[in-house]
């Protein structure tokens, strides 16, 4: 401020420091003409650069999840020169778990998109977008120097081969004309050397390209009929460098092997042609996560069945009172109380040992159109059936339209994974790491058994039972604490009454 205030004080100092020297002032009093046009540019230049320069707010490409490492723009929704205040959402980004709306941090204007929206791949940390604070010139923003737009993502580019050292040979070599060469059988071989004839001629008609008896028979066929009267061509004998020779490399095969051709966009697929699907960053994230799971987590499994049909009666009277809830809503209470009841299933596993957590929260897998995303139930223990189905709907309609927020699908410390409603009668899930447990839920199905009345007379009775198979991480939760846990989910899940 002093500063500034000095300046427009004393005239003379501020000529000097813009390089009019003392004696220009009488040419400046008298006119205009006084002036160079070099003189002006530099007046001009000097308060267009020098004194309102704009030092932008730089947005970059922040991390919306644990295990993100790219993000695509999905939409901006401000647009350059918009004013902007701290808590508005600027842009939607699709992270490796759902699209998440990056809300600015301060006051300002929007004023530069560096990366356009539909933009993929773009690397944690880069800059997507400039901001200056309000009242500054937003139009004139620049680039810095050090950060710019992110390049845009392609294919990993293929290493070209090392080029192979060149051996000079004196030697004059003969230019001859390439044959394409087949895989003969042994008995097609023995055929064309005893008649001289040369594959090259007819038809290879085995798997793979093989030229087999049948196609060496029907060369000797064309030839005896005077249909051809080429016969296979002698080698001549090559003259043997002095030049000592190379290591030989690795032998391959000698017939061409065959090739799976791209198809052609727009066009019908041609026999042995594929089209590649493009994988989104969810796709990625599952099958780069499921198979770290499998290769360094031993699984152990333990199936029960269980009976539902107390489960199925309650929820009938709940019916009636239009209050709707699934099977599913009682799985989940249930799974939590059983952790409560038995801690020592409800750990997980950081890479150097179990923890123990001190929250139940359940994840509770949902397919959608971009993959399988598991948001959490948390601390499902102490809420009731009623409030776990509110729960679930509201985040299974998040999860589907992409609008999961960081903290509804990030941690869980259980997941249950349900197929029942596709037919499924049992199967086996893969762990989500770091938890130690995932519970796989079949169908419910109408199953008869042989029970004894109190007076130990035996009658068929219809049951509705569910088979759960439950992975374990063997490293925190061997087999005998999973067969525990099961027997006890088992007498809640049958027991509703116990869930309270």
């Amino acid at each position: 401020m002093a500063a500034s205030w000095r300046l427009g004080c004393e005239p003379r100092l501020l000529r000097c420091l813009l390089g009019f020297s003392v004696r220009r002032r009488i040419g400046l009093a008298r006119g205009a003409a006084g002036w160079s046009s070099g003189r002006a540019a530099s007046w001009r230049w000097f308060h267009s650069t020098q004194w309102l320069q704009v030092d932008p707010i730089k947005i970059l490409m922040p991390s919306l999840s644990p295990t993100m490492e790219e993000g695509n723009i999905v939409k901006w929704l401000k647009k350059e020169g918009e004013a902007v205040s701290a808590g508005d959402a600027l842009c939607e980004i699709e992270t490796d778990k759902a699209v998440v709306t990056l809300d600015a941090n301060d006051d300002g204007i929007l004023a530069k998109i560096v990366v356009e929206e539909g933009a993929k791949n773009i690397r944690l940390g880069s800059l997507i977008g400039l901001m200056v604070e309000e009242g500054a010139d937003w139009k004139h923003v620049e680039i810095p120097k050090d950060v710019g737009p992110p390049p845009p993502a392609s294919k990993p580019s293929v290493p070209r081969p090392s080029p192979e050292p060149q051996i000079s040979i004196p030697v004059k070599k003969e230019h001859t004309p390439r044959t394409l060469q087949f895989r003969l059988s042994p008995a097609a071989r023995n055929i064309l050397e005893k008649h001289g004839l040369d594959a090259s001629l007819g038809t290879a008609t085995g798997p793979r390209g093989i030229f087999t008896k049948e196609d060496a028979l029907k060369l000797v066929q064309l030839k005896q009929m005077g249909k051809i009267t080429e016969s296979r061509p002698t080698a001549a004998p090559v003259a043997t460098p002095t030049v000592p020779s190379p290591p030989p490399a690795a032998a391959g095969p000698s017939y061409p092997r065959p090739m799976f051709p791209v198809s052609t966009p727009g066009q019908p697929n041609a026999v042995g042609t594929f089209t590649e699907i493009p994988a989104s960053n969810i796709r990625r994230v599952i099958a780069k996560r499921l198979t770290e799971s499998k290769s360094t987590v031993p699984h152990a499994y333990a199936t029960a069945d269980c009976d539902v049909g107390a489960v199925l009666k309650a929820r009938q009277d709940l019916v009636k009172d239009d209050i709707k809830v699934s099977v599913n809503d009682f799985i989940i209470k249930a799974v939590a109380v059983t952790l409560r009841q038995m801690p020592d299933v409800n750990v997980s596993w950081d890479g150097e040992g179990p923890k123990q957590l001190p929250f139940i929260d359940i994840s509770v897998a949902v397919a959608t159109d971009k993959g399988l995303i598991a948001p959490i139930i948390k601390n499902a223990a102490a809420k009731g059936v009623r409030e776990i189905a509110d729960s679930v709907k509201a985040l299974s309609k998040k999860a589907r339209d992409g609008k999961l927020l960081p903290e509804e699908y990030q941690g869980g410390s259980f997941s249950i994974s349900n197929l029942g409603m596709f037919g499924i009668d049992e199967f086996t899930a893969v762990i989500n790491p770091p938890q130690a447990c995932i519970l796989a839920v079949g169908r419910f199905r109408p199953v008869l058994k042989l029970t004894e009345d109190e007076e130990g007379n035996a009658t068929l009775q219809q049951r509705q039972l569910v088979t759960v198979t439950m992975s374990s991480d063997s490293r925190v939760v061997d087999d005998e604490l999973a067969t525990r846990f099961l027997e006890s989910f088992k007498a809640n899940l049958e027991n509703p009454i116990l869930l309270a």
